[in-house]
């Protein structure tokens, strides 16, 4: 098939690239000259593993291009992909000023018909208003427009696996031409024909997604329904760890059995400084505001969001029992973006607290593998290292910010004595606390017992 792809941020790039892996003819488009220019001299703007291998090779196969021109680019298309951004307004309502935009491009210059995919994230019923958008600014080039959801479940850091081999498809469609098409788009990942770039030794078997077909108002609420429970996971095994602390229990202990429950299940269960990143912040401000405008009292996930925000003011008054005054130390932050193998800051608990330490007058040297470029326009007056040694250099406390496998192997004897006090606050539960402190490191993660602390039953917790 012949696809066009509007938006080339980490949705569009992804979708694109790999929909040219498995055979189809793809154009992306962007209307960030910049981004665009980059694209066509062959480089990519983000860090997303494999991503640019599978760019390098479907461009040079002939079947991926970029077309800066997003006219040009959607035209003779079968299906244009809807990719761009809906940014959190004020309100917490979800920006769909980018979708609209697309409507007008796609109704006034194109005839005939057309399937158009929305794979950005939407409230429930934007599939209705982009119909009625579309045949509104349609109306004079007589174009027929047939609308699906086809939401997005993409990891950042796995995400082109997760497109090659996710466990579900989801689309929502009124008809059963769209239905059929969107079978078409997806058939060679549905019999898992086709040669797959992630795994370099051949792909291990992997069983077919499923394929569930919905009314369009159903995919667009399973996304935020999803990711919303997600964030309520997280959120939830935040409030363990700080029970555990009070307890002296180890909320990694706990969680992992309560995971062991197949009606739970273990993933989204890690204590830390909660969730960042573009989506899951997002969507469930979204979410919250469609249940209001709609009167459904969804002040549970009030209450996630508000246990979030709080993750950092709990970090922070860690800091503050192991230091006592936080004005004029010196504090080494390992790790920037929001999750590990990703550049990705938006929303990052890293990015605040860098912020509230600088407001407390601390002096912060900062690392990441990835995100210090993209950190560079957003954090000012700190000192950006090129590794972690340098970042450990003098410091009075050494925090982990993020869960990069690089900071588990470490050579952490020299880190150690590079400090001006062996003093780790490991925000992502990384490290081992017994290994930590056999190195001679004071060592607080979150939910796990400090050396030292008594349960409620006044009994140590060593």
């Amino acid at each position: 098939m012949k696809i066009s792809v509007i938006g080339c941020g980490y949705v569009g790039l992804v979708t694109g690239s790999c929909l040219a892996e498995i055979g189809h003819e793809v154009v992306c488009t962007d209307n960030d000259a910049a981004k665009m220019q980059m694209l066509e001299s062959g480089k990519v703007p983000i860090f997303e593993p494999g991503l640019d291998a599978v760019i390098e090779k479907t461009r040079r196969d002939g079947r991926l291009s970029f077309n800066p021109d997003p006219g040009r680019a959607i035209e003779g298309s079968d299906a244009s992909f809807i990719c761009v951004g809906t940014p959190p307004l004020p309100s917490g309502d979800a920006d769909l000023s980018a979708i609209d935009s697309v409507a007008k491009l796609i109704g006034t210059n194109q005839r005939g018909p057309r399937l158009i995919v929305e794979k950005s994230t939407v409230p429930a019923r934007t599939g209705q208003q982009l119909k009625r958008a579309l045949s509104r600014y349609g109306r004079k080039t007589n174009g027929h427009f047939r609308v699906a959801s086809n939401p997005e479940f993409l990891r950042e850091g796995t995400a082109v696996e997760d497109f090659l081999h996710p466990d579900r498809i989801v689309v929502g469609v009124d008809d059963d031409t769209s239905e059929k098409q969107m079978r078409e788009v997806y058939q060679p990942i549905l019999d898992q024909k086709f040669n797959c770039p992630v795994h370099a030794a051949g792909c291990p078997p992997v069983t077919p997604p499923e394929f569930l077909v919905t009314t369009i108002n159903s995919a667009e609420l399973i996304k935020h329904a999803s990711n919303s429970f997600l964030a309520l996971k997280i959120s939830y095994a935040n409030m363990v760890a700080d029970l555990a602390e009070r307890l002296g229990a180890d909320v990694d202990e706990v969680m992992h059995a309560v995971g062991k429950d197949p009606r739970i299940g273990p993933s989204f269960f890690r204590a830390g400084l909660g969730f960042g990143g573009f989506c899951l912040p997002k969507d469930l401000q979204a979410f919250v505001r469609l249940a209001e405008r709609t009167g459904v009292d969804f002040s549970l996930l009030k209450e996630v969001e508000r246990i979030n925000k709080q993750r950092i003011d709990h970090f922070v008054e860690k800091l503050r029992r192991a230091l006592w005054v936080l004005r004029d130390k010196q504090i080494g932050v390992l790790g920037l973006a929001f999750k590990a193998n990703t550049d990705d800051i938006r929303f990052a608990p890293a990015v605040e607290l860098v912020q509230r330490l600088q407001a407390e007058g601390a002096h912060v040297r900062l690392y990441d593998p990835e995100a210090l470029e993209r950190a560079k326009s957003t954090l000012k007056n700190v000192q950006f290292c090129e590794n972690a040694y340098d970042t450990a250099q003098d410091a009075d406390v050494l925090v982990i910010a993020t869960e990069w496998d690089e900071f588990r192997t470490l050579e952490w004897e020299r880190l150690r004595d590079l400090m001006a006090h062996p003093l780790i606050l490991d925000g992502r539960n990384l490290l081992q606390p017994a290994q930590m402190r056999a190195l001679g490191f004071e060592y607080h993660s979150m939910g796990r017992p400090d050396p030292g602390s008594r349960g409620t039953d006044g009994r140590s917790t060593n």
